[in-house]
């Protein structure tokens, strides 16, 4: 082997080595995560109101107000999405159906969902056709009155994104929308409550902040009691137990108990005081019976 052999070996191990050093650097897990998930970001909004005043379109055609989603006294769970999304709308909605099939509350009956196409250009057609893809993933509980796809021009989606928060960014040479995978849910009133991440949603996260964002017009008394000791936890993306209100709590319980302990021992000694009553004045009475 020459030394110009020998040189173009060293040359392409020098190159091996750095490729392998750079493979290391890079996370492993970027080139399987949507470029939506890393080009675009969520800055929250929470507790702020939403434009109800917004100009859509509903997947039956009719030119209708945000606001008209949001009559009445149930949350709603608000997404942003396109139909012709190619992975992550598809993932991400998934998922949610399939966290909300394990709680047991009705679209259409406990709470709305309204979802709102990025892509100004979808007719009300393609969103009633993804609809009723959705509907049928969901199950037949569900009121189609419960769950309202919309669509509308630029300006209204852009306003919408903007009071959510939520970025996105038109690709034009794949002709695709790059989002965050988020939803939010949202009070009667059309406030932010929450926003959950990702593709896969706790059920009992799901939970507890649809039973929040409806301010106790949904749920039963235990959820009401979790949501008193359990804070949400932005980072975890969950309920998790707060010890200042669960030593309230068990303070408070511990009083009660106690109190019951000494009501009981009242009654008792009552009960007591009372017989022994009785026995007296039967005693008392036997001799005067005998006398007469």
């Amino acid at each position: 082997m020459n030394r110009y052999s020998c040189l173009t070996c060293l040359l392409a191990l020098g190159a091996m080595f750095a490729a392998t050093g750079d493979c290391a650097a890079q996370d492993p897990r970027s080139q399987f995560t949507p470029a939506a998930l890393t080009e675009t970001e969520v800055v929250e909004h929470l507790n702020e109101e939403l434009p109800l005043d917004l100009q859509f379109v509903d997947d039956t055609g009719r030119a209708i107000r945000l606001g008209d989603c949001f009559e009445g006294d149930l949350p709603v769970v608000l997404s942003m999405n396109y139909s012709n999304c190619p992975m992550l709308c598809v993932l991400q909605l998934n998922g949610m159906i399939n966290s909300l099939k394990e709680v047991d509350l009705v679209a259409g009956k406990d709470y709305r969902i309204v979802s709102v196409s990025l892509d100004p250009n979808e007719k009300p057609e393609q969103a009633r056709a993804t609809k009723e893809k959705y509907l049928e993933s969901y199950g037949s509980e569900a009121d189609p009155e419960g769950w309202r796809f919309l669509t509308g021009p630029e300006a209204s989606i852009g306003r919408l994104s903007n009071a959510l928060g939520i970025e996105y960014v038109y690709l034009p040479k794949k002709k695709e929308y790059s989002h965050p995978a988020v939803f939010t849910t949202c009070t009667p009133d059309g406030r932010i409550s929450r926003y959950h991440y990702g593709i896969e949603f706790p059920p009992n996260t799901l939970r507890l902040s649809l039973v929040e964002a409806s301010e106790g017009k949904i749920g039963n008394a235990f959820d009401k009691f979790l949501l008193i000791c359990f804070h949400y936890d932005a980072e975890e993306g969950r309920y998790a137990p707060v010890a200042r209100n669960i030593m309230k709590v068990g303070g408070g319980l511990g009083i009660l108990g106690l109190g019951l302990i000494f009501w009981a021992c009242h009654r008792v000694a009552r009960s007591r005081t009372a017989k022994q009553a009785r026995r007296d004045e039967q005693r008392l009475g036997a001799p005067s019976i005998s006398a007469t």
